[in-house]
């Protein structure tokens, strides 16, 4: 990449900075983990296989605690809530990139044609032959090249949602590509005689909170969902009710699946916060953020010509961890991010450490959530 313009060399400069740190902090755990042991902050996990659920654009205390999310929030009663998590940065597709590589790669766009040729988890699981789907609701079957669905009008499903097209090489390897599937593939599979240990879920545009989809489209009853102006009013209800339905489907055929064992666990997050109009930022609530977010100059073109400069968060967002041997009604308030969720991963599978979550000052495991050896 050709750092060309002031915002990416001032990027690069405090990612180059930062990268250093984690290389360096990073060294004796990538070590260990190249010899088949990890540190795990003092402890070992167990964690049989991983299940994510992706909500969108709504902060934590928009959704924890909400009279339109009460199955939601019984999950953070009962099981385990991280309190302080924080989106990596601001929009929605660099949070999906970062879950899975490290990194944002110096993105702070939602251009479907971004491409990333980068080592991600999914190079990660296959060295280490760890099974993998990504289930995506409202893709259509057999296109997973779509950017769109039904149309950039109505974008009931956008790629940018869906991190695994991004990457060149998952992209261009049909092997791989065909572990992303429709949703509607999942219960299947969970019941199969191969069920998948990694499994990535993200709903539709209407059932995530996203909104955005203004017409009617065949089979999905959840359309039309229009975006929100203001937390809970009435298009911000239908999005949150649509999003607890289908959170309380999808936990309900994980844990009814022949998959699901006492040492699996399912984490329910949001990309990033509230989209509130703020100028200064983005249009976005808060850049508040933790854990090697970046950090951007001031009037950042894709940010606005206001922005002061700074850390550029993606504030505070709901985070939930379920694991049936893990704690009960536990809530913690370590500062972690996507970084922090897939260092878990990797550690608990004993995977190397991929871009910012090999910097252990600042990117904690989720460990406290999950069953122990």
């Amino acid at each position: 990449m050709l750092l060309k313009t002031r915002r990416a060399r001032f990027i690069a400069a405090a990612s180059a900075m930062a990268m250093t740190a984690a290389l360096t902090t990073g060294l004796m755990a990538t070590s260990a983990a190249a010899a088949g042991h990890r540190d795990h902050d003092g402890f070992g996990v167990r964690l049989d296989r991983v299940f994510i659920i992706m909500l969108e654009n709504h902060s934590e205390q928009s959704v924890i605690g909400d009279p339109n999310n009460p199955y939601i929030t019984s999950l953070a009663t009962e099981y385990g809530q991280a309190s302080n998590y924080y989106g990596v940065t601001h929009p929605s597709e660099p949070n999906y990139v970062a879950m899975i590589s490290g990194s944002t790669w110096w993105t702070n766009t939602d251009n479907p044609a971004n491409r990333f040729d980068h080592t991600n988890l999914i190079d990660e699981l296959a060295a280490a032959h760890i099974s993998w789907g990504a289930y995506m609701e409202a893709m259509p079957a057999g296109d997973q090249m779509a950017d769109y669905w039904p149309s950039s009008a109505d974008p009931l499903y956008a790629s940018k949602h869906d991190p695994f097209v991004l990457f060149s090489d998952i992209r261009d390897n049909p092997a791989e590509l065909a572990n992303v599937k429709p949703y509607t593939d999942l219960a299947g599979d969970l019941n199969g005689p191969n069920a998948p240990r990694f499994v990535y879920i993200t709903p539709d545009e209407c059932n995530d909170m996203h909104g955005g989809v203004y017409d009617a489209i065949a089979g999905y009853p959840e359309t039309p969902c229009p975006y929100n102006n203001t937390n809970d009013d009435p298009f911000d209800v239908q999005l949150k009710k649509n999003a607890d339905a289908f959170v309380h489907t999808a936990v309900t055929t994980i844990m009814s699946s022949r998959a699901w064992t006492r040492h699996s666990a399912i984490f329910v997050v949001s990309d990033e916060g509230d989209y509130t109009g703020v100028t200064a930022n983005g249009g976005w609530d808060s850049p508040a953020g933790c854990c090697d977010s970046p950090v951007l100059p001031a009037g950042d073109p894709d940010i606005n010509a206001a922005w002061p400069g700074g850390l550029y968060g993606g504030g505070l967002v709901p985070a939930i961890v379920i694991d049936p041997s893990g704690p009960r009604h536990y809530v913690s308030d370590v500062a972690y991010n996507h970084y922090s969720l897939l260092r878990t991963i990797e550690d608990a599978w004993d995977l190397p450490e991929l871009g910012f979550t090999s910097d252990h000052e600042q990117v904690q495991t989720m460990d406290e959530f999950l069953t122990r050896h």
